[in-house]
């Protein structure tokens, strides 16, 4: 008796330390393989410094949603859950079905048109049951509000590329950055400062205007006029977006020392000038701005290229010989196009879309200590590189493909450095220069990113309705591609101190389902399910009965 006694004081105590440690340490464990339900360090530092309370309406929910829809859905809750844990009160989130919210169909039409315009965009989706068909309308989004403030967050965000069900699991995956990156976007207050050059490119003012509105919504923007700017002090990243016009030495300085003293930069820069020369093509000659060596110091040497890609190209235009007495026009893949849907091991294109461009070259990077380099972006490997000076003949475009001629294989077009970065006038500097009072020879950590079109950033012009139309988009094929996530993805990498773009690198594994046994095993699948669990308890209840009734008849 005095030792059942003890033993019962000993588990009685240990409880009681358990929960006072519990009370007094906090602490969560995550048991599953891919850390599903672990938030970044940042994610965590960002919800416990709120200053007032987020209120989150998450519309992806209704009754008979498919189950892909289903799980992102519920990857939702669980992270809005562990959101609650590290932001406390401040976090308050509700799941609305717009179908028993509001039963006026006007109204909710509405409603529906007012979430596009903030970006949630609705998904007709045809859900396949039991050989049933249904159609149903999904809002795969939520609204997020601070203060006075409020932003769309799109939850459904992959590579249109994949299946429907790794565009599924992609969105799974992004949930966390989605409603961290929407917070971050409105509680902070200072915002980091963005110079874009007036003087050395002739891009015209509303070739830039999509990205424009989209940057200035997290970001101050400067333009500046380098040449009478005698420093770059007080902008935190430079951008040199389709340069045409090449760059002084005293300029060229001014970037270099910029770079060195910690400064961001984003460098969108064609290899080769393209002009119409006829209807028969367009002429190439290089194109030069005087930042080649500048960026071959930093690790990175642009070619005067370029790319053929024969498996993954834009299509425009063109005709291909006539129908009656009128020109037939097709649309016919232009390989000078390539669409990128190769991406490198980086958050900042982590599961995005493919990106569109125009006439771009291929990047080599080259020795340079100090500098980690990181390819984003490359072509598929059926690829032929065409040196300029050269003539693009637009009758290449409607001849079949010879694959056997596309051997140069993957090109790279965009690179992330990141380091201590040399300086290109380092031992050029003289004691007597009035510059050497600030010169920097070696850098402090930084980080560049150098893309081999000038394009990807621009957006084009619809002159009928006199608007500009979407970064990334299509006008021949009415696609809108990554391109503004991409440059978004990578201005946020450069200059987020919080780290909070390291929550796209969140990977959860694809575990499909055997369609065929689920298919023709159903039966028997949920036959095993209901009774094996059945007979393991019965079977555990006979042997404790069993057990009981030998120790107690003793």
């Amino acid at each position: 008796m005095q030792r059942k006694l003890i033993q019962f004081l000993l588990v009685f105590t240990t409880i009681i330390a358990l929960n006072v440690a519990a009370n007094r340490f906090f602490f969560r464990i995550d048991l599953t393989e891919e850390k599903r339900f672990t938030i970044s360090d940042a994610t965590k530092n960002l919800l416990g410094n709120l200053e007032d309370d987020i209120h989150i309406k998450v519309y992806l929910t209704g009754k008979g949603i498919p189950a892909g829809f289903k799980r992102l859905e519920n990857a939702v809750q669980e992270t809005l859950d562990e959101f609650k844990v590290y932001g406390g009160s401040r976090i308050h989130y509700d799941f609305i079905n717009l179908n028993t919210e509001i039963k006026d169909e006007k109204a909710r039409n509405e409603k529906i048109v007012e979430l596009a315009q903030m970006g949630i965009t609705p998904t007709n989706v045809v859900n396949n049951e039991d050989g049933k068909k249904t159609q149903s309308l999904i809002l795969p989004g939520a609204i997020i509000s601070y203060k006075d403030r409020q932003i769309g967050s799109l939850l459904l965000k992959g590579n249109k590329m994949a299946s429907p069900q790794e565009i599924l699991n992609q969105s799974y995956e992004g949930v966390e950055y989605q409603l961290a990156s929407a917070i971050k976007q409105l509680t902070t207050e200072e915002k980091k400062k963005i110079g874009f050059f007036l003087n050395y490119s002739h891009l015209p003012a509303v070739n830039q205007l999509d990205l424009i509105a989209a940057l200035k919504k997290n970001y101050e923007l400067y333009p500046v006029d380098l040449r009478n700017s005698p420093t770059l002090d007080g902008l935190d990243a430079v951008i040199v977006m389709k340069p045409d016009i090449g760059f002084n030495e005293d300029d060229k300085y001014k970037i270099d020392q910029f770079i060195m003293h910690g400064g961001k930069a984003l460098f969108f820069m064609d290899a080769v000038r393209v002009d119409s020369a006829a209807r028969e093509g367009s002429m190439t000659q290089p194109l030069s701005v005087n930042l080649e060596d500048l960026l071959f110091k930093y690790g990175v040497r642009m070619n005067f290229n370029l790319i053929k890609d024969a498996q993954m190209c834009a299509a425009i235009p063109m005709e291909v010989g006539n129908f009656g007495d009128r020109s037939n026009i097709q649309l016919v893949p232009w390989q000078y196009y390539p669409l990128i849907n190769t991406f490198g091991k980086s958050p900042i294109v982590r599961n995005l879309d493919a990106v569109y461009t125009k006439y771009v070259g291929s990047i080599d990077t080259v020795k340079a200590i100090g500098i980690q380099k990181t390819p984003l972006m490359m072509t598929s490997r059926y690829t032929q590189l065409l040196n300029a000076p050269a003539v693009l003949s637009y009758n290449s475009a409607s001849k079949e493909v010879d694959i056997n001629q596309y051997k140069a294989g993957e090109q790279m077009i965009s690179v992330l450095l990141e380091g201590n970065f040399s300086s290109l006038y380092q031992n050029r500097i003289l004691p007597s220069d009035p510059r050497s009072a600030s010169f920097k020879a070696t850098g402090v950590p930084t980080k560049i990113i150098v893309c081999s079109d000038g394009d990807i950033p621009t957006n084009d012009f619809d002159p009928k309705h006199n608007t500009p139309l979407p970064l990334g988009f299509d006008k021949f094929s009415g696609n809108t591609f990554a391109n503004k996530d991409f440059v978004l993805n990578a201005i946020d990498y450069l200059l987020d101190e919080n780290g909070v773009i390291s929550a796209r690198n969140k990977e959860i594994k694809l575990r499909p389902l055997d369609k065929y046994a689920l298919q023709n095993e159903r039966e028997y699948w949920q036959a095993i399910n209901l009774v094996v669990p059945l007979v393991l308890l019965a079977a555990f209840g006979g042997i404790l009965h069993w057990r009981r009734r030998k120790t107690y008849a003793a």
